[in-house]
């Protein structure tokens, strides 16, 4: 049996800059203790916050079974854009990522663990898997929302992240990013439209 073709590498990295260093000005860092150094390269360096889009949802199963579970796999395609030109992010292996269907996970996975250099757009292909339950009353509410074209979903982001700044390593944050969507269908092997997206950030230690 055909299996079809491979999955996609699960990121591409587009650089805007090749050599990435700090300005000839500021080629040698003073040392500093540590809160007066992180101080000094924010004030020097001016970090913007980098942005994150879902730009395709693929849906390659979804299948209720006869116990009234539900299997998923759906592909999501997330475009994250570094617009710092000497500051990078190193992202952790311990991230997750879900799929919510009105409060319910229909299926999960992760980040791949990257280094973003500055001045780079990755695009993350994250295949995300899951059995849940899946009862009459939410297939109900699936039959009337994908009558009426309008799905809404919600994809969570948790991922340690560590802020490079001229090749010092900062302190370890997690990110969360939660994306509000509501998408036209979930048939699979079908095109899949999103008509609307909303994106909320957090970072805690």
């Amino acid at each position: 049996m055909d299996s079809g073709p491979p999955y996609p590498p699960q990121y591409v990295m587009l650089n805007g800059q090749g050599n990435l260093r700090p300005p000839n000005h500021r080629r040698h860092i003073p040392r500093y203790h540590s809160h007066d150094h992180a101080f000094y390269l924010f004030t020097v360096y001016k970090p913007q916050k980098p942005s994150y889009n879902v730009n395709q949802v693929e849906v390659k199963s979804f299948n209720i079974q006869t116990d009234l579970s539900l299997y998923a796999e759906i592909s999501v395609s997330v475009k994250a854009d570094n617009p710092n030109h000497f500051i990078g992010f190193i992202y952790g292996k311990e991230s997750s990522v879900a799929v919510l269907y009105t409060g319910n996970t229909l299926c999960s996975g992760k980040l791949p663990a990257f280094h973003q250099p500055g001045n780079n757009i990755t695009f993350l292909n994250i295949l995300l898997k899951g059995k849940n339950e899946f009862g009459s009353g939410l297939q109900e509410t699936l039959l009337q929302n994908q009558k009426n074209g309008k799905i809404p979903l919600i994809i969570t982001v948790k991922a340690p992240v560590s802020v490079v700044i001229a090749g010092f390593p900062l302190t370890q944050v997690v990110v969360h990013v939660n994306c509000s969507l509501v998408v036209d269908n979930l048939s699979p092997n079908q095109q899949i439209g999103i008509l609307s997206s909303n994106y909320a950030y957090d970072i805690g230690l």
